[in-house]
């Protein structure tokens, strides 16, 4: 038995050494001539990274247009008196923002622990105690407000805190006014995916369909009042660019030995 391993290896090892994988495999480029990422440090259990907007860290409510008229409270910030809307528009955007339902809880349904986040002043992520406590799905914490529903329920009981990562990709419109592609939104609430690229219908009132009007490319987060006082923490954005190259030329094969050939033909 030891002999015929001996052997087996004998002739196969000519074979490797004649053709490793990385000489004898024709490489693909695409001719695109990327630009260099820019570093970014990334922020310590939530905190913020290093290019991030920064509109709550537990000191103040300058960042926030109405702010005066709600409170902060050992470093959290407490829904007052009317809604409040960032001073700074984003488009395309990551949000993170912390949040936690009043206790004890009270009220049922859409009357206990309700608020929401509008991305855009305009289209907004429910925030709801959907903690034990049922109403209808498209209208619990992490809805799409009557749109659809979040795909899981990841709630945590009233008092503990609750984490929204959003990645935002705002709707264009034409000169027209008319839709040129629609937003979409991916979330994870405490960790667990519960929006995966989700194309809104438009935006998310109460009272009538959702539709699409034509605003700005850029608008602020608002943070709602809906008589209950929900509160909030560590609220950063990171405004959202795709990566930038140009296409230097056309795509082609590139062998071991640095010969290049153009792609075969379909």
């Amino acid at each position: 038995m030891p002999q015929r391993f001996e052997c087996f290896a004998l002739i196969c090892l000519p074979l490797v050494l004649a053709c490793p994988l990385v000489t004898c495999a024709d490489e693909y480029l695409n001719g695109i001539e990327w630009k260099k990422p820019r570093i970014v440090t990334p922020g310590q259990q939530g905190s913020a990274p290093s290019d991030a907007v920064v509109l709550f860290d537990g000191s103040d409510l300058s960042g926030w247009n109405n702010g005066e008229r709600w409170k902060v409270e050992d470093g959290v910030m407490v829904v007052g008196k009317g809604d409040v809307t960032s001073k700074e528009s984003f488009g395309d955007c990551q949000l993170h923002i912390e949040w936690s339902s009043p206790v004890p809880a009270k009220g049922k349904g859409q009357g206990r622990g309700n608020s929401g986040v509008f991305l855009m002043n305009t289209y907004e992520i429910q925030v709801l105690d959907s903690y034990e406590n049922e109403t209808y799905f498209d209208g619990q914490a992490g809805a799409i407000y009557k749109q659809t529903p979040p795909q899981v329920n990841a709630m945590r009981p009233p008092g503990e805190w609750n984490v929204y990562d959003i990645f935002w990709t705002a709707p264009r419109f034409n000169e027209d006014g008319s839709l040129k592609s629609p937003a979409y939104i991916t979330a994870i609430h405490n960790g667990v995916l519960i929006l995966n690229h989700f194309e809104l219908k438009g935006d998310t009132p109460y009272n009538r369909p959702p539709a699409y009007r034509k605003h700005a490319d850029r608008g602020p987060i608002r943070l709602q009042d809906h008589g209950n006082p929900t509160r909030f923490r560590n609220i950063w954005v990171r405004e959202i660019k795709r990566a930038e190259g140009k296409q230097v030329r056309e795509p082609f094969l590139r062998d071991g030995k640095g010969n290049e050939k153009p792609l075969p033909k379909s």
